[in-house]
């Protein structure tokens, strides 16, 4: 406002300066015309000045007016922010009352607190008292209770507790034996159907090998020539074979022995030709053991081959197609792997057809399940993880791969065809006379066998049939109820499981009856 002022004021000034210098130039530019012009002069001043006067005295209005209208916002403002702080306080004074109030109601509750406190620590010192008091009751009750009873508190307590592991093991045991009546009802005669379908349509001869090979000789005299002077023959023939030769009483007859079955086959041709031609020197054995073994890896090549064609799978790795022609000379307990393996591929395939799977895929996998034992002995681990490991090297299919690393599993991991491929290796190996074993060893696991069932509380007596195949045990029916039979077979299952070393499986049948006998008079 001041600043508008002093702006009219200059104004006024310049404008009035502005008039005077006008005058002086006229009179300095026109010094005759002076008198003539100092009316006029005069007369502009005075036009001047009143023209100055009018010019203020507008400006004093216009700051009259402005400072009047300045002033009037002024108090309109000044009004609203009173009003403003006005309500403001007032606010500020209802929040404090109710913090007042909100403070009383805090003090209010903690001494409310502060009372209920001692209230609890007063019962709390007197549920003390009283469970201290109950205890020396409840000690003085069991004291007089254990006299009664006669027993004390532990062993009434050991006792409680095998009351309710039998209850609990009962209810256990029949709980399993629903369940499985339950689910066999359908999956026994389905799985009977199949396996012995597959068993009826496939049959295979059966020829027991062993570990060692019988070259015939057209006499004893040959014996001599086998051994050479100062034994240098046979000493040259074992050492290009790998091969042990026993030469002894026997009558025209050379044993060959050797865990490697290849290299046992490759001596025995060997021989047989070195007999044949009558030329036995180190030299000549050298030259025939090269030359046979080079027809035994043609053989086992063409071998290979030939059991793919029968089966009738295709485009398997040369790797694989030789792994198989190798288990022409593996055994196991005297059974001729690659005639196992050739009645496993053909029972999968077989079993796979009844359920509808493929069967090319099917025998596949039975072909292959055992081609770790071809080099089990050369490479450390199972034969089924090593077959697995080179099947899957060799480009073959995963499920295949895992049906060969699984079918010795127990199933809970497996996969359906790896469950066939199973199933077919355990009927191969477990029908009657697939494999053989010592007789010393056949009567031993015999006798293991009654012996784990009889050391059983609640067997009667036990036998053991069908080959070592099945084993059947009498229980007493007084002692062993029917739940508990269940129990009983798992039991007896593991034992066997943990402490036998057999092949295929063993069947536990137990028999539990009640006889009555009464007279008629």
């Amino acid at each position: 406002m001041i600043s508008n002022i002093m702006a009219v004021i200059i104004a006024i000034g310049a404008a009035a300066g502005g008039a005077v210098g006008g005058y002086l130039i006229r009179r300095s530019l026109s010094a005759k015309q002076l008198d003539s012009s100092e009316r006029l002069s005069e007369r502009i001043i005075g036009e001047a000045k009143k023209e100055a006067d009018n010019i203020k005295k507008e400006a004093m209005l216009q700051a009259k007016d402005y400072l009047l209208k300045v002033k009037a916002d002024f108090e309109s403002e000044t009004r609203e922010r009173r009003i403003e702080l006005e309500n403001l306080e007032k606010r500020l004074r209802s929040k404090e009352e109710n913090l007042d109030k909100r403070m009383d109601v805090l003090v209010q509750k903690e001494s409310e607190f502060e009372h209920r406190e001692k209230a609890l620590l007063r019962k709390d010192a007197d549920v003390q008292l009283k469970q201290q008091e109950l205890e020396r009751l409840i000690r003085g009750q069991q004291e007089r209770l254990e006299k009664i009873a006669g027993i004390t508190a532990d062993e009434a307590k050991n006792f409680l507790i095998q009351s309710m592991a039998a209850e609990a093991k009962h209810d256990a045991a029949v709980t399993i034996r629903n369940i499985e009546d339950e689910t066999k009802r359908e999956a026994v005669k389905k799985a009977r159907g199949i396996i012995a379908s597959a068993i009826q349509r496939y049959a295979a001869d059966y020829v027991a090998e062993n570990t060692v090979s019988v070259v015939p000789l057209p006499s004893d005299e040959m014996k001599g020539r086998i051994i050479g002077r100062e034994g240098r023959n046979i000493r040259a023939i074992e050492a290009a074979t790998g091969t042990d030769l026993i030469i002894d009483d026997t009558p025209e007859a050379v044993v060959l022995s050797s865990f490697d079955p290849i290299r046992r086959e490759i001596a025995r041709i060997a021989l047989e030709r070195l007999i044949s031609d009558g030329r036995i020197h180190p030299g000549r054995i050298e030259d025939i053991v090269t030359k046979v073994k080079l027809e035994v890896e043609q053989l086992i090549c063409e071998t290979g081959k030939e059991v793919c064609f029968d089966v009738g799978i295709h485009d398997v790795h040369a790797e694989l197609v030789v792994l198989l022609g190798k288990l022409k000379y593996r055994t196991s307990f005297s059974q001729n792997v690659l005639q196992h393996s050739l009645e496993v591929a053909h029972m999968t395939g077989m079993m796979a057809a009844e359920l509808g799977m493929n069967i090319r895929e099917a025998k596949r996998a039975g072909m292959l399940h055992d081609i770790g034992k071809a080099v089990d002995y050369e490479v450390e681990g199972t034969h089924a993880a090593i077959g697995a490991d080179y099947a899957k090297r060799f480009g073959e299919a995963e499920n295949i791969v895992n049906a060969i690393a699984m079918h010795h599993d127990d199933g809970r991991s497996n996969t359906i065809l790896g469950v066939l491929v199973q199933a077919a290796d355990s009927l191969s190996a477990a029908r009657p006379g697939a494999r053989k074993e010592m007789l010393e060893t056949y009567i031993r696991r015999l006798n293991d066998l009654e012996r784990i069932a009889r050391s059983f509380a609640g067997v009667e007596n036990c036998y053991a049939i069908q080959a070592g195949r099945e084993i059947r045990i009498l229980v007493e029916n007084e002692r062993i109820s029917d739940n508990d039979i269940v129990m009983l077979s798992r039991d007896i299952i593991k034992k066997i499981e943990s402490e036998l070393t057999y092949p295929g499986q063993i069947k536990v049948t137990l028999i539990r009856e009640t006889r009555l006998s009464d007279y008629a008079r």
